[in-house]
């Protein structure tokens, strides 16, 4: 008789697999009972729902047409290189060589990249609380050591440079950092970068900035860690065009660092990626130069969507919340209402049929949040909070998470 086979698989597929907090599971809950046919608001999930540049469409077809479907450089595409680097001097100030600028299929590849460059299993990181929910997966991927540090949450998720100092062990390989920020839509100050920037190369740490909403800001504009930093050798800084100009399925992503960084994010894209499609790369230096207007627009439309919802909060007794000054997201704070976030949102889908986000996924201090994406119009966002508004005049119902 055959034996059986059991194929054993790797420890980062075990660290993979592990359970976590149930973050998308009311999202995914909503998504089953939406496609089921039942009339649900979805409100979880950062994916525009404008439409991408009609003529950044219509460069891409040139490109297509002209053949542009082989492989590219695997630093990618010296045109999208260039206009990146010209972006990159238009907001520092200070030049930017293009083999300063690696391309990869997306801000969130890129990162990955970054952190396998620089840092082995087991080394530490400090990450700020609360941050993306998909950064957890990377970490645990790479197994590194993530030591949060609390923003704070009092002061509208103030950055405190401090609390960075408090956490920097001898032990302490990087500091991650995102601004403006996913979900709290704080921003850093130059200033506190600068300082931060002065630190970390004192004492030889990396310093990686996430700088994918630095286009969406409201009444403050966002200062670049590239501008701030008096030194660059130890910064890197990530980008890409998922949300500011509704390209997320596009999956296009840089990375902006000294060159001796870049030579070894070569050497690993080369390794696993080869190489970024040439035509999203035409599509994507297309999309860099003919923007403003555009970006003026999206930038307009989540302003309008913030003060609709923030407004809409401060008139419903029991939640809160401060006014993001960047990005797509609103933390609204449920605590007072004696429940986390988990169970709000759980309550919520099942009671009224809107889909939020549980804070607890983002981290421990917004445990008792929930977090309400602006990816969707006002027209959307009325009746959804007509339904918040019901949902809490009804009364919260104790209950225990699933």
């Amino acid at each position: 008789m055959d034996k059986s086979f059991s194929g054993v698989f790797s420890a980062m597929t075990r660290r993979l697999g592990e359970e976590t907090a149930p973050v998308w599971a009311v999202h995914d809950e909503a998504l089953k009972r939406a496609a089921n046919g039942e009339d649900i608001y979805l409100l979880s999930v950062g994916d525009p729902d404008l439409a991408t540049l009609p003529s950044t469409i219509g460069a891409t077809i040139d490109s297509l047409q002209k053949g542009r479907t082989h492989y590219a450089p695997g630093r990618g595409e010296l045109r999208l290189r260039q206009t990146i680097a010209d972006v990159e001097l238009r907001a520092s100030g200070r030049p930017c060589d293009p083999d300063e600028i690696v391309i990869f299929p997306g801000a969130t590849n890129a990162i990955y990249s970054v952190l396998a460059c620089l840092l082995d299993p087991g080394d530490d990181i400090i990450v700020l609380d609360p941050m993306y929910v998909g950064y957890e997966g990377i970490f645990r991927a790479l197994d590194l050591n993530k030591v949060g540090v609390a923003l704070d949450v009092e002061n509208n998720f103030a950055f405190d440079i401090d609390a960075i100092k408090n956490a920097v062990t001898a032990t302490t390989k990087l500091v991650f950092v995102n601004t403006p920020g996913n979900p709290a839509g704080n921003i850093i100050s130059g200033p506190d970068l600068e300082a931060l920037a002065h630190y970390c190369r004192e004492r030889n740490i990396w310093l990686v900035c996430d700088e994918v909403y630095s286009m969406l800001t409201f009444e403050e504009k966002h200062v670049s860690l590239r501008k701030a930093a008096s030194e660059l050798d130890n910064v890197i800084i990530i980008d890409g065009l998922s949300k500011s100009h509704a390209m997320s399925g596009w999956r296009l992503g840089w990375v902006v660092a000294s060159r001796s960084v870049t030579d070894h994010l070569l050497d690993f894209t080369s390794s696993v990626i080869f190489g970024c499609c040439q035509f999203v790369q035409d599509a994507a230096a297309f999309a860099l130069t003919n923007d403003e207007e555009y970006i003026n627009g999206v930038r307009e439309e989540y302003c309008q969507r913030r003060n609709y919802v923030c407004e809409r909060v401060a008139n419903i007794s029991g939640i809160s919340c401060g006014v993001p000054k960047a990005g797509m997201f609103v933390m609204i704070n449920v605590a007072a209402l004696d429940i986390d976030g988990l169970q709000f949102a759980q309550q919520l889908l099942d009671e009224q049929g809107v889909s939020v986000l549980p804070g607890v996924g983002f981290g421990e201090c917004t445990a008792g949040y929930v977090r309400v994406s602006l990816a969707q119009p006002i027209n959307i966002l009325r009746p959804a909070f007509d339904r918040i508004e019901l949902f809490l005049a009804q009364g919260i119902k104790p209950t225990n998470p699933r």
